[in-house]
């Protein structure tokens, strides 16, 4: 048995152990660029994400996970250990400080999956995307990249409008992860409360959390409450309440 041999077999063993030892060597090098090049400026977590989605194209519909060196990155980037770190991060917050947020947490809800709905239907619209089902589901999207493709099943579209819909809330993830640490003092994002309403504005729980975890680590589970909290309310109201208001608009 060849070297590389062994070291496949040991690594196809043990997937999801190698897995994770990728990842942190990934958040390590991208770290340490952050402080020696970029004086942190651009921060370490972004960095990490670019990296991340660099490396999805190596592979084909699963990204790396395809190349069967990296097989245990399908079960690390899966939903279930996401939506488990989430539930975890959420634990961490504090009872008062989240009560103190009040009405303003709950608002923000409201009106961050409305004005992102708004937003992605008006640009699916000037893209030249006139019925109602589609624009509902592209509006979605720009929610989060969950509420794009639930929308999308409810109201019986194709897969490309889906696939468009994922895409924008990738995008909007992204946009996100980077530019939160870079516009937070400019939008004194400093405290709980201020974490609170950020993440029912944004309601994307990756872009919010990966943010926030490169702004103050410890707004993080603030954020991440209302982030996910978002993604329900999106799939909610968006291929019914919001689905049946375009219906009215385009259609009278």
């Amino acid at each position: 048995m060849t070297m590389n041999e062994m070291i496949n077999q040991l690594i196809g063993k043990n997937g999801l152990l190698f897995a994770f030892l990728f990842v942190g060597i990934i958040m390590w090098v991208s770290f340490k660029i952050s402080a020696t090049l970029f004086n942190k400026k651009i921060p370490g977590v972004a960095l990490a994400v670019s990296i991340g989605l660099s490396l999805a194209f190596l592979g084909d519909k699963k990204g790396i996970a395809d190349l069967s060196l990296f097989s245990g990155m399908a079960f690390f980037g899966g939903s279930m250990l996401r939506d488990f770190a989430v539930v975890a991060t959420a634990m961490g917050a504090d009872v008062n400080k989240i009560k103190s947020a009040g009405l303003a947490g709950v608002l923000s809800l409201f009106v961050g999956v409305f004005w992102s709905f708004s937003i992605g239907v008006l640009c699916a619209y000037l893209l030249g995307y006139t019925d109602p089902a589609s624009l509902a589901t592209i509006g979605a999207g720009a929610c989060t990249y969950i509420v794009g493709p639930v929308t999308g099943s409810a109201l019986g579209v194709s897969s490309e409008i889906i696939a468009i819909s994922i895409a924008t809330g990738v995008v909007k993830t992204i946009v996100a992860t980077v530019g939160t640490p870079l516009f937070a003092k400019y939008i004194q994002l400093n405290n709980p409360k201020a974490a609170i309403v950020f993440g029912g504005l944004i309601g994307t729980t990756s872009g919010v959390t990966a943010g926030l975890a490169a702004t103050d680590p410890k707004l993080v589970p603030y954020g991440a409450l209302t982030a996910t909290f978002y993604t329900g309310l999106g799939c909610l109201l968006c291929p019914s309440l919001f689905y049946f208001v375009l219906r009215l608009l385009l259609n009278g």
